[in-house]
């Protein structure tokens, strides 16, 4: 634990943080409660049973995944942070659990057995950022078509990378107007007043 053991009661920590941290025991890696935010870190590995626990608690009922993204920590090992914001609709408190992934096996196990947004959560994170979740029903692109190569909000992206959207196939409509979105450099300013 990196703010408190586990075991201890302290001022700080909120009754919803105290009870998931006596709950969960040796699960929790580090966490903090920070301006009325409560944050737990797990092992990737656990992502699952923890928000399993976390719903089906007696008391605390996180019935509901409000998000689920990533953040790209290119510079740190392991890169990137999965992270899931419960809330609880009975109770009306909330709960944000983070776990880490490696670049080189960036994967986790699918929440979407325990809540249907995350399908369409996971989706995202997976387009965005190529972070895969095990038994995901239908891990796909879902902002992007599936020819798009790489992941844009990883941070070693190249921003000025320019992929097609799609053949053009309704002339002068807005999505294919090089006025409207033309690529870096192509578009000449204009000297008309």
């Amino acid at each position: 634990m990196s703010d408190a053991d586990a075991g201890e009661q302290t001022p700080d920590l909120s009754p919803v943080l105290a009870a998931v941290l006596q709950g969960l025991e040796g699960r929790v890696l580090s966490y903090h409660s920070q301006h009325g935010d409560d944050t737990i870190v797990v092992a990737a590995s656990d992502r699952l049973e923890v928000a399993a626990w976390l719903k089906h608690h007696d008391t605390l009922q996180f019935d509901m995944l409000m998000d689920t993204t990533a953040v790209d920590w290119i510079e740190e090992e392991p890169r990137f942070e999965i992270v899931d914001h419960f809330f609880s609709t009975v109770a009306h408190h909330r709960l944000r659990m983070k776990c880490r992934v490696d670049e080189d096996d960036a994967i986790a196990p699918s929440l979407c057995a325990l809540y249907g947004a995350a399908n369409w959560m996971e989706r995202e994170v997976y387009d965005m950022y190529g972070i895969s979740f095990d038994a995901h029903p239908d891990l796909r692109r879902i902002l992007l078509y599936p020819q798009f190569q790489g992941f844009p909000l990883r941070k070693d992206y190249d921003k000025l990378q320019s992929w097609p959207l799609f053949e053009e196939r309704y002339e002068g409509v807005r999505e294919t107007s090089k006025i409207i979105h033309p690529n870096p450099g192509e578009l000449e300013p204009s000297h008309e007043p």
